[in-house]
C-alpha cells in the first residue's frame, strides 16, 4: 500500500540544499542591494516570532522587578514605621517635659510671698502604710530644710516637714488623721481647724457648732495661727455640710485643693525676714538671716 504523502529527500541532502542557500544568500546580500527591500520583509516576518521568543525573559524580569520593588517597599514601610514609633516616644517624651515645665512654672508662680525664700523638692518615695500619710523629699539640711517647715504646691498647702536627714526629709501630708491645720473661710473669716481624715481626697472641720456660716463652696484659707505656715495660702473647699440630729456640732468635710496623690514637685518655703529698727535703719534678725 502505497503511503499518501511521498518520502522527499534525506536529511544529509535538505543540510547540504540549505547550506548552499544560505551562502548564496550572503553572497547576494552582500554584493546587490535589491536584497534590502527582501530583508526588511522577512524581518517583518520574523518579528512576532521574536516577540514571542523574547516574552518569557520579559515576563521574568517583569517580575523580579515587581518582586523586589514590593521588598524595597516592605523594608521602606519598616524602616517608616520604625522612625514613627521613635518620633511617638520623643512627642511622648516632648510632651511629658513640657508638663514637668508647666508644672513648674506654676510652681515657681505659685501665691507665696516673694520675700521669702523659696525651693522647689521632688518625691522620692511615698508611704506605703495605707493609714500614714507621708512622702519622702530629696532635699535635707544640707539645703536648710528644718522640722515644722511648710510644704505647698501650685495648687495648694500640702503639708510639712515632721523629720529631716542630710540629703532627705520626710513630709506629713494635711490628710494624715494626725495631722490639723488652722483654717479660715475666705467669704467670712471664720476660723477653724482642719484635720486630716486618712483620705487623700477628704479633710474635716472638727467641733464646728450647727449654726456656724458655713456653706458648701467656701473657701478655706491657712489662717497664719500657730506660726507655722504663713497665711492666706489655699487650703481647700468646703464639699459637704450636714447635720445630724441630736449632734451638737456639724459634720463638715473638705477636699483639698492639692491632688495629694498626683503630687510630684512640692515648693519649701523659710519664714519671711523680720526686721527691727536699729539706730533708725532696718536690720535683719539672726534668724532670719540663716
Amino acid at each position: 500500500m502505497k503511503p499518501i504523502f511521498g518520502r522527499g529527500p534525506s536529511l544529509p541532502i535538505r543540510l547540504a540544499l540549505a547550506v548552499v542557500a544560505s551562502l548564496a544568500l550572503i553572497v547576494a546580500d552582500s554584493r546587490y542591494a535589491s536584497f534590502n527591500e527582501v530583508k526588511v520583509y522577512l524581518n517583518s516576518l520574523v518579528s512576532p516570532l521574536q516577540y514571542m521568543a523574547n516574552s518569557p525573559r520579559i515576563l521574568l524580569d517583569s517580575a523580579s522587578t515587581q518582586l523586589m520593588s514590593r521588598q524595597a517597599l516592605l523594608a521602606h514601610s519598616q524602616r517608616m514605621e520604625q522612625e514613627l514609633f521613635l518620633l511617638r516616644d520623643d512627642l511622648l517624651r516632648l510632651r511629658h517635659l513640657e508638663q514637668e515645665n508647666q508644672r513648674l512654672r506654676d510652681l515657681l508662680g505659685s501665691p507665696v510671698r516673694y520675700d521669702t525664700r523659696r525651693m522647689v523638692a521632688e518625691i522620692m518615695a511615698v508611704d506605703t502604710d495605707p493609714f500614714s500619710h507621708q512622702v519622702v523629699i530629696d532635699k535635707g539640711s544640707l539645703q536648710g530644710v528644718f522640722e515644722g517647715q511648710p510644704v505647698l504646691n501650685e495648687q495648694g498647702v500640702v503639708g510639712q516637714v515632721i523629720s529631716v536627714g542630710k540629703t532627705t526629709s520626710r513630709v506629713l501630708l494635711i490628710t494624715d488623721i494626725s495631722h490639723g491645720i488652722p483654717v479660715r473661710v475666705a467669704r467670712n473669716d471664720i476660723r477653724a481647724i482642719a484635720s486630716g481624715s486618712g483620705q487623700l481626697d477628704s479633710l474635716r472641720l472638727h467641733n464646728i457648732t450647727r449654726n456656724t456660716d458655713i456653706r458648701e463652696g467656701d473657701v478655706l484659707l491657712s489662717s497664719g495661727l500657730a506660726g507655722r505656715f504663713p497665711e492666706g495660702y489655699p487650703v481647700g473647699r468646703v464639699s459637704r455640710v450636714g447635720y445630724e440630729e441630736g449632734q451638737p456640732f456639724a459634720d463638715i468635710r473638705v477636699q483639698p485643693f492639692a491632688a495629694l496623690d498626683r503630687v510630684r514637685y512640692l515648693l519649701l518655703l523659710w519664714p519671711a525676714p523680720r526686721v527691727i529698727d536699729v539706730d533708725e535703719g532696718l536690720v535683719q534678725t539672726e534668724e532670719s538671716r540663716s
